[in-house]
């Protein structure tokens, strides 16, 4: 799908609750150009601010998800400083998805490559379809995919992303369902429908029980496992001060009394 020049980087729809981001620039196989990064990072920080949106899906146009970075952009900008600031926007995009307040379900349709992988490894869940692939192939032109390597290797097993480090090679769909790069894979035209029920059932949640626990989740992985459980103690006790907590525990018990 080629793209006209006044259309947009990343469309944007919502609908009952739900954003979809849907990068759009298939015939540039959706790469992270400045310009793709700062359409995704603004959307993303402007989504945080909305209380009305429950999820968030990232999609894509065209036969990839994502290609990675814009190698044609990066080779005309031949600066270490250039470089330096254009990697650190990128991983403050990835940063902002993962500090979001509402999960992130990544919708990939095709291959995800590099940073590509990058972008679906740090959504907070991923559907495939069963074509897809991926890979962080930098290593094939030379390049260690270091900022990539971040988050494959907090989804994924040290040798399992050390092996698509060192060697550059794909892994299909199966293969990234299997070593946890993904939640689901489906056939093409069960695509929606798969993102449509896990939609339904996050939103079917209490809002403020979902942002927290997205929040502590993060946290923890990155502590120790003493400070983890002070932390996620401190969380489920604010948790449980909320409304809709109180009103499902108490439901609960008002229904196991009942078969008593």
């Amino acid at each position: 799908m080629s793209m006209d020049v006044s259309s947009p980087l990343v469309i944007h729809h919502e609908e009952a609750g739900v954003t979809t981001l849907t990068l759009n620039n298939g015939s540039r196989f959706n790469a992270l150009s400045e310009e793709m990064l700062a359409e995704l990072l603004a959307a993303f920080k402007s989504i945080a601010q909305d209380p009305q949106i429950r999820v968030v899906v990232l999609a894509a146009e065209g036969k990839a998800f994502c290609a990675g970075h814009d190698l044609k952009q990066m080779q005309a900008n031949p600066s270490q400083a250039y470089y330096q600031a254009l990697f650190q926007e990128c991983s403050k995009l990835m940063l902002t998805i993962q500090q979001l307040p509402q999960p992130v379900i990544a919708r990939v349709q095709g291959i995800a490559t590099a940073a590509g992988c990058q972008l679906v490894a740090m959504c907070d869940l991923a559907v495939a379809v069963e074509t897809a692939q991926f890979a962080v192939s930098g290593i094939n032109v030379g390049l260690f995919c270091s900022t990539p390597a971040v988050a494959l290797s907090r989804n994924i097993s040290r040798k399992h992303a050390m092996e698509m480090l060192l060697t550059g090679d794909f892994i299909d769909a199966q293969t990234a369902l299997q070593r946890g790069l993904v939640n689901r894979v489906v056939a093409v035209d069960k695509l929606d429908a798969c993102i449509a029920d896990l939609v339904a059932n996050i939103v079917s949640k209490p809002a403020i029980a979902i942002s927290m626990g997205k929040q502590l989740f993060y946290k923890q992985l990155e502590m120790g496992v003493e400070a983890a459980y002070q932390l996620a103690g401190q969380t489920m006790a604010c948790n449980l001060m909320d409304e809709s907590a109180q009103s499902g525990v108490q439901a609960f018990i008002e229904k196991r009394s009942t078969k008593k």
